[in-house]
């Protein structure tokens, strides 16, 4: 594997939570109004339209470390084809985080978020190895 495909999984990892945007503004019990989007969606009954919103919230938040990481691995010399494994096994893990979040099962979703933060993790120490 090259960095091309660690590049390919940012742009992933970036527009995932955007998923879970869709999800959450087609699942509410009412037509999404864009004019006041956070006002509509604190209206929704849905469960699944708040746990489609709190997987899009977390992937946003993830992201940052996770776009960091790829960059400073990349900048410290890591084996490119070790960050692309690592960058591949982050956007699978966030994936299934935002299946696991809807589908409402948390000991999974707990598990494949752990897996998401150790490989990122895991690029930031092998970034911090190679330049000691």
């Amino acid at each position: 594997m090259t960095l091309a495909t660690a590049y390919w999984c940012v742009l992933a990892a970036a527009l995932l939570p955007y998923v879970w945007t869709v999800v959450a503004k087609l699942s509410g019990g009412e037509r999404f109004d864009n004019k006041d989007p956070r006002a509509w969606l604190a209206r929704q009954k849905s469960r699944g339209t708040a746990r489609a919103n709190a997987a899009q919230l977390n992937a946003f938040e993830a992201f940052p470390a996770f776009a960091a990481a790829v960059v400073l691995a990349q900048l410290a010399g890591v084996d490119h084809g070790r960050i692309a494994v690592l960058a591949l096994a982050f956007v699978l893990a966030r994936l299934l985080h935002g299946v696991f979040y809807l589908a409402d099962r948390a000991t999974p979703r707990s598990i494949v978020w752990f897996i998401g933060l150790a490989c990122v993790i895991t690029l930031l120490a092998q970034a911090a190895l190679v330049v000691a």
